[in-house]
């Protein structure tokens, strides 16, 4: 069965630009689809539109109902259990039992109030309880940001013996591992095709690479027709003017002459013309992902950080224990492993918090860090006012955001109307102003886009700062980290 979208317009109430207009494609409901483009491109408003969420022009067709995930079930306090039969009316016991064992969750999750569970395990339950549905299409929105990379496995290897939904998602590894067909929201076009991101994007290089081969063949080819058909003007012009000279001449021989020059340049104007046109069909989808820089300031010691049986705890629960590393200048050291093992907290020991632990920790004196943190609930206000109050310099900071896609009608919005993408991304871009000689992050890129995610990998190996993050993007990790500690 299809699912139909033709000539799709929408623009948000206000707004003069037009988020869809006149788009036109279709997909299979037994399509394991991964829909893929920039922030702000639309991803999410397409999902709610094909919920009957907004007005829009246009028509879309469909023979399944959605559902939508996340979603916030109606009471959180219910045990596990009785809010997924909430969720699913009619669902047998046995079938979450065993999707949960597919998911590696514990059945004993079913006992606790859903409310208790972590965000990881509430992800992967009410996916769970969303595919019993009948007749049911899903249209899943980034479920990866609460999942460590274990967690990432699982959930993609769970989505790919599944069929019948959209997901949205900017781990490459993920989607490659859960995906058949990807729908891609481009700068002028949206365009469904067959394969997982590895596919689209290796297509997308071999077009992107013809099309900017033909758009320089055709330049030079405009160049030289121009050339052309003003040197035939010129000769036409030329002899044209000897029919008003002085003595005997053949008129009708020379204005003759002079039309077929004229038809000629014609001739010329018109293969300029249609060259024009050609070259106008090009580049419209070729994504402008410019490179950035970063400055990091130099330390005058070759060790940064380091850290010797280092334990922390909360109470009487351990944190971790026993954790040892040395992070050197130019080193970019990963901390990976499960939710909940204690990557943030040793960050913030980094950072100076003050958390009870035992050990060594070490950090260099004089040390300044930059620090990206997880959570971007408190942005609000001008972009102006964050980069004045942070310290950095603003034509500086907004010049990398329009590198990361910023549109400039986005430099005149509250930061708490920007997408979670976006705010991420002024977040990085704040950081990558710093001189710095140390660069924490916690989780970057959750939200963030595909291209946004390989513009920064770029980045940092081309300056090769002193980093130290945490990510669960394996992709990233495996690109970006020079050494990885697995906690």
């Amino acid at each position: 069965m299809l699912i139909s979208v033709n000539d799709l317009t929408f623009a948000y109430e206000g707004s003069f630009d037009n988020i869809f207009e006149n788009a036109s494609f279709r997909f299979d409901t037994d399509w394991k689809l991964g829909l893929i483009g920039r922030n702000g491109r639309g991803k999410t408003t397409f999902l709610k539109l094909l919920q009957g969420l907004y007005e829009y022009g246009g028509q879309i067709s469909a023979p399944v109902d959605f559902s939508y995930f996340p979603f916030e079930p109606r009471d959180p306090s219910k045990k596990t259990l009785d809010a997924l039969f909430e969720i699913c009316p009619g669902l047998e016991q046995w079938r979450i039992e065993r999707e949960l064992t597919l998911l590696e969750v514990g059945l004993e999750v079913l006992d606790r109030p859903l409310q208790t569970l972590s965000p990881g395990e509430r992800t992967k339950i009410l996916l769970a309880a969303l595919f019993q549905r009948e007749n049911n299409f899903l249209l899943i929105d980034e479920p990866t940001n609460h999942l460590d990379m274990c967690g990432r496995a699982v959930l993609s290897a769970y989505l790919n013996a599944k069929r019948g939904f959209l997901l949205v998602s900017h781990d490459r590894v993920f989607l490659d591992g859960c995906i058949d067909h990807t729908l891609s929201i481009n700068r002028a076009t949206i365009e469904v095709q067959k394969g997982d991101f590895s596919v689209w994007q290796r297509n997308k290089e071999l077009r992107d690479s013809f099309e900017l081969s033909q758009n320089e063949i055709l330049k030079k080819d405009i160049s030289r027709l121009n050339e052309a058909a003003k040197r035939t003007a010129q000769w036409s012009d030329a002899v044209e003017r000897t029919k008003t000279g002085s003595g005997p001449c053949d008129r009708g021989a020379i204005g003759h002459k002079a039309a077929r020059m004229m038809q000629r340049a014609k001739a010329t104007e018109s293969r300029i013309e249609r060259a024009a046109q050609e070259k106008e069909k090009l580049l419209k989808n070729i994504e402008h992902a410019d490179s950035l820089a970063i400055k990091p300031a130099p330390y005058f010691k070759e060790t940064l950080v380091s850290a010797a049986e280092l334990s922390c705890a909360y109470g009487e629960k351990t944190v971790f224990k026993n954790i040892g590393f040395t992070l050197l200048r130019g080193g970019r050291l990963a901390l990976c492993g499960r939710n909940g093992c204690g990557k943030s907290s040793l960050l913030k020991l980094i950072l100076g918090a003050d958390i009870p632990h035992t050990g060594t920790l070490r950090v260099g004196s004089g040390l300044i860090l930059s620090y990206v943190p997880q959570d971007t609930s408190n942005l609000s206000g001008s972009l102006k006012d964050f980069a004045r109050e942070g310290g950095i310099d603003e034509s500086l900071f907004k010049a990398i955001l329009r590198k990361l896609d910023f549109s400039r009608e986005q430099f005149e919005k509250d930061m708490r109307d920007f997408s979670a993408g976006q705010k991420k991304k002024a977040l990085i871009a704040k950081s990558l102003c710093e001189r710095a000689h140390l660069y924490v992050w916690d989780e970057p890129l959750n939200y963030v886009d595909v291209l946004s995610r390989m513009q920064i990998e770029e980045l940092l190996l081309q300056y090769a700062p002193t980093m130290l993050f945490v990510e669960h993007d394996r992709a990233f990790v495996n690109n970006v980290a020079t050494k990885v500690l697995e906690m």
